[in-house]
């Protein structure tokens, strides 16, 4: 028997006061065995992170709802109807779950140890001790550097990446029967990607845990799994050995799928095009306070002597490991964060400017949010959303000229302008992305910080967003930081390429040279962890 069974699983939101039903999931069967790894593979919004919630019924009541025939069996046990108190008992213990977005999963308000060792004390009913020293070997075990002195440390000062590693550590801690890994390396580097990667197999291996593994990377499914099942509209259309999926699809959709991802160069810049945003010498270092009266003891130095410049009509893209200082720079040169250093905009000096003074420049400057769920809010609709800028900078003669911006923005995006009036938790991570990326084009903006725009996109959609990114560009003569890890997408993007590593820059120049040619051994590192990912076999 396996350990896994799902059988006819479908599931259904809405359907109440007259609104018509959602079929997010539509008999779905499949199923999973001790020290296997099965890979759900599907555009957003296809019914994998859907399906996934099911197993531990984590779906919200009534808004979702599963048909009588719908049956998930773990370990023989049956889970749908199951009572609360079993559910509690076997969530993070039997079955552990990484979610898609860290930000939103991690408790703000808590330190890393208290998130961490809460499962310890729950399920194992470990001591203090024992559970703090549990909760330091499992940071190193997911490569979290100086794991001590981030014990007390909070969600928000992490990097996007440094928080999913958080995560993976509390799914975990109690070594479970099962892991459900929904995107799980979605915001990591490729080297801390092969990492955290090469761990989950490993202990899949040791403990023979089951695996399923969300993702929309190909190139993570080839390296990780035994079978595949592909999703699109709720339904699988495509299941088998993952050597036969890749080397023989039978189903359109999944050749489709196999065939998408970013492609060609961007045009040759104009040399001589007005440089947009310069930086020089940029430092963002934040004080370490320590002791009972918090002294400063040291500094993170984010950001250290950091020069740049980016013309208009080109792209620059920043790559490094998560916590290099990537996501800091580009908040430094919108003045978001306090930095020192000269930062000009349109070659007027803006380093000391008062935010009040900036404001007219912020429908100038734009930015992309790493985490698309976290930076939308909760109580607005998309429409509301995309056309909050217009209302600000008071752009629009009128309600229904605005409108009119909205829904050709989220055309050029690729989403339906019908959802205009849906909640950012009616959509998918990756179409939550697309609404990020409507916001900050709606302004049409002069200089755009794009913070991992891709990275919640599957490969159909990412092709899509670089091609939009690079059209949009042509025609405004758009200025781009794109901060990346996905180094395909920084190739189909960048005209030239800073190379960051603990807030220093290690490598510079363009991005032909960089990647095909690289001088310094950390650059080299990069592109060798990126190169044998997509090449290695599951």
């Amino acid at each position: 028997m396996s350990l896994l069974e799902v059988r006819d699983l479908s599931v259904t939101f809405g359907g109440w006061r007259g609104a018509p039903p959602v079929h997010a999931v539509k008999r779905v069967s499949f199923s999973l065995d001790r020290g296997e790894t099965l890979a759900l593979v599907g555009e957003s919004g296809s019914g994998k992170s859907v399906t996934a919630l099911s197993i531990l019924q984590l779906l919200p009541y009534p808004a979702a709802s599963h048909t009588p025939e719908s049956s998930i069996r773990f370990a023989g046990e049956e889970m749908v109807g199951a009572a609360p108190a079993r559910l509690r008992q076997m969530r993070g213990n039997r079955v552990a779950m990484v979610f898609q977005e860290p930000m939103t999963s991690l408790n703000p308000l808590h330190t890393l140890e208290k998130q961490i060792a809460e499962t310890l004390l729950i399920h194992k009913h470990m001591a203090a001790s024992a559970a703090r020293a549990r909760t330091l070997e499992l940071l190193h075990l997911v490569g979290l550097h100086d794991a001590e002195s981030r014990l007390g440390a909070y969600p928000h000062q992490l990097s996007g990446g440094q928080r999913q590693r958080v995560m993976i550590a509390m799914a975990i801690a109690n070594e479970p029967d099962m892991l459900i890994a929904d995107e799980p390396t979605t915001a990591l580097d490729v080297t801390i990607q092969a990492q955290i990667l090469d761990l989950m197999r490993d202990l899949r291996d040791r403990l023979g845990m089951a695996l399923l593994l969300i993702t929309h990377d190909l190139a993570i499914v080839r390296h990780m799994a035994e079978r595949v099942c592909v999703m699109t509209q709720g339904e699988i259309v495509d299941s088998g050995p993952t050597a036969d999926i890749f080397a023989r699809p039978s189903h359109p959709y999944t050749r489709r799928l196999l065939a998408a991802e970013p492609r060609g160069v961007v045009a040759p810049p104009d040399p001589a095009a007005p440089i947009v945003v310069e930086g020089e010498e940029i430092k963002v270092w934040f004080p370490i306070r320590r002791g009972l009266l918090r002294r400063i003891s040291g500094y993170v130095k984010a950001v250290d002597g950091v020069s740049l410049r980016v013309r208009a009509g080109s792209t620059l893209g920043v790559v490094g490991e998560s916590g290099s200082g990537k996501t800091t720079l580009g908040l430094a040169l919108l003045r978001l964060l306090d930095a020192e250093g000269g930062i000009r905009f349109a070659g007027e000096d803006i380093s000391h400017r008062r935010q009040g003074r900036l404001r007219p420049l912020r429908r100038e400057m734009q930015v992309v949010f790493q985490d698309p769920y976290s930076s939308l809010s909760p109580r607005l609709s998309i429409a509301q959303i995309v056309g909050e800028g217009l209302k600000v900078h008071r752009l629009g003669a009128s309600e229904a000229e605005r409108r009119d911006l909205i829904e050709t923005t989220l055309k050029e995006v690729g989403l339906d302008p019908a959802a205009a009036d849906r909640y950012p938790h009616e959509f998918s991570g990756g179409q939550r992305q697309r609404v990020a990326i409507a916001r900050a084009l709606v302004l049409k903006p002069r200089f755009i910080v794009l913070d991992e725009p891709t990275s919640a996109l599957d490969m159909s959609v990412q092709a899509q967003i670089v091609e939009l990114l690079r059209e949009l560009q042509a025609r405004y003569g758009l200025a781009y930081l794109f901060i990346s890890h996905d180094l395909k997408v920084v190739r189909a993007m960048a005209h030239e390429i800073l190379v960051m590593k603990d807030g220093k820059i290690v490598e510079s120049g363009a991005t032909g040279r960089v990647m095909d040619a690289p001088d310094h051994p950390y650059t080299r590192a990069l592109m060798a962890a990126a190169f044998d990912l997509a090449a290695a076999p599951a």
